[in-house]
Parts: structure tokens; sequence; C-alpha cells
């Protein structure tokens, strides 16, 4: 049994504590808000963000924030991207040399371009930062409905002693030495989610979701390659497996904020529809601006920034990627 703080009581914070309180770990969720940690002790349901799912009693809620950091085994930051460098800033002075930290949201930071543990390296630089990700809705994992995820380390003893925490019946983990992929990947689906939600929005098919999944994973991977990161992170569990189900599920909230776009909504009310974080907005802006700095074309995403920042009818960025010039699929392929 392992010692686990969970920081975040999001969703997926939530999720994930009902997971390792099931696999039998000592499991402390904290937030920031006295609301939410008094409504989460009264109910032990997040009614609005997770109904359904019970929290146990054993589960330690909480809003101290320096208890929750004391000797635990691993820490969970599950706050959305917005808030990582903040939450990590407040945990530093906490926070032990080697403490494990696994980062579980997905984003890239607009001001700097840089990775969610990036982040949480310059803020905590004694600790040992690992990342979870892949298709993983928190709305089916806190019900136990089987899902798959990856953990990356640095070293691979950790990610295999992190795997070994996540594990169970119904929640299947691989490990990979490639964290900038698996973070890549998870941050700039969120992105190419935003243009198949639109899509559908506007009404369009499955033609047209099937296409800015395929065209979206080839923009991910050319700039994530760039980068330095491997290819074949982006056609595995946090590539292409959380592009589509981030693309298709009635859960994804990425999804269904391009949902309200595409049906004449602006940014700003597709958000407060939504009720939640809609990390791809965040993220938008960053995946251009990586595009442009390491000299990689990214249509899709182009084509998105300006319907969410400029105002372009989503119908008129979809038909400009129809009648983009002739070009070969696979560039490398010999005739």
């Amino acid at each position: 049994m392992a010692k686990i703080s969970i920081m975040g009581a999001g969703s997926w914070g939530t999720a994930l504590a009902v997971l390792l309180h099931n696999n039998g770990h000592e499991v402390v969720l904290w937030s920031c808000l006295q609301d939410e940690v008094d409504m989460l002790r009264e109910k032990r349901e997040h009614a609005s963000k997770l109904p359904g799912v019970i929290l146990d009693p054993l589960i330690c809620i909480t809003s101290d924030l320096e208890g929750s950091l004391k000797d635990p085994d691993v820490v969970i930051l599950a706050v959305p991207s917005p808030f990582t460098r903040s939450t990590a800033r407040s945990m530093k002075e906490y926070v032990r040399e080697g403490q494990k930290i696994v980062n579980v949201a997905k984003g890239i930071e607009e001001t700097t371009l840089m990775t969610l543990s990036e982040i949480i390296e310059e803020e905590i630089p004694q600790a040992d930062v690992s990342v979870l990700s892949g298709p993983s809705h928190a709305e089916e994992v806190g019900k136990g409905i089987p899902t798959t995820c990856v953990v990356s380390s640095k070293e691979r003893q950790t990610a295999e002693y992190l795997q070994g925490i996540f594990m169970s019946p119904v929640f299947r983990v691989y490990t990979t030495p490639d964290m900038l992929g698996v973070e890549l990947g998870g941050s700039l689906k969120n992105v190419i989610a935003l243009a198949a939600g639109t899509a559908d929005g506007i009404g369009y098919g499955d033609n047209t979701k099937a296409a800015l999944i395929t065209r979206g994973i080839a923009e991910i991977a050319r700039l994530g390659q760039k980068m330095g990161a491997r290819q074949e992170t982006f056609y595995g569990l946090s590539g292409i497996g959380d592009l589509i189900v981030t693309c298709a599920s009635v859960h994804s909230r990425n999804r269904k904020a391009g949902f309200l776009i595409g049906r004449g909504y602006t940014m700003e009310a597709a958000m407060k529809e939504v009720k939640m974080v809609v990390e791809g907005v965040y993220s938008a802006k960053a995946a251009l601006q990586l595009s442009q700095k390491y000299e990689v074309e990214m249509p899709i995403v182009a084509e998105i920034n300006k319907v969410l920042f400029e105002g372009k009818p989503a119908d008129e960025a979809v038909r400009d990627l129809m009648i983009r010039d002739k070009k070969v699929e696979a560039p490398m392929l010999p005739w």
C-alpha cells in the first residue's frame, strides 16, 4: 500500500482518488477551494462534475496543503493546466527532495511554450516528475469502466513503480521513456478536438471527423518529431488513442466547446456553457506558436486559432482546409 496525495479535486482528481483507493492505497484528496472540500466531505460525491461516483469515507478530503504533502509516496498533480504553475509554486516549500510527482493534466503554457512537466520541474526542482496520459475520461474511470493509459518517467524504475501503483483489473498502464511525446500528444489533441467538435456543430458527418482525426495526428506527429519526440508515441495511447476519444466522446469538454462554436457561439460563450476548463482553448495559441517556432505546417491548428480568436466563420475555415494546395499523404514513401 502506498500513501498518495492528489492535488486537485475536480473530475479527474476525484476519479483517480476512487481508482487508487480501490487499488488499496491510502488517498488524500486536496482542493484549494474550501467550499468544494466541504461539499465533498458532506456528500462524498462531486455531483456537478462526476455524478454517481462515490468517495469512500476512508478517502481524506482536505484544504490543508502542508498536511497533504507530509511524506506521501506519490503526489498526483491534477489541477487544470492553467493552474499548474501557481499550484506547483505553492507546493514547493513542502515537497521533499526526490518526491515523486505525477502530472495528469494536459496542456502547454501559452506564455512560455513549456510543457506541464517542465513547469513543475522549474517550480519544484527537487521533485522527480512523471506524466500519466491517454484516453481516459474521468466519468468512465470513476465508474470502473476498462481504460488504458501510459506513464512516462525519466527513469525506467520510476515508471515501473508508478505502473504498479495505478494498475488494476479496470485500469491498464503501459510505460514509455518519451515524456515529451506523451505530453505533446495529450495537449495538442485538445486543439484538434475543438476542430472536430466544430465540424459536428456545423452539421458535417463522420467523413469530416475522420479526416480531422487522421490529419490532426499527422500535424501533431510532425511537430513532435521536430521537437525531439518519437513518432511511435503519437500512434499510441497518448497520441491517436487520446485524440480519438477526445474528438468523439460526449464526455469531451473540448469537443463540446467546439460543437457550440460550430453552432454559432463565441469562444467565450462556449467556455461559459461548458462550465469546466476547456484546455484546448489555452493550448491553441501555444500550438500555433510552436508550429511557427519549429517551422512545421499545421493547417488545422492555424484555422482553429482563426475561428477561436479572430472570429472566422467555422464553415469558411473548413472550406479553406479543403481547397489547400495538392499534397502527397506520405512523402517518405517511394513510388
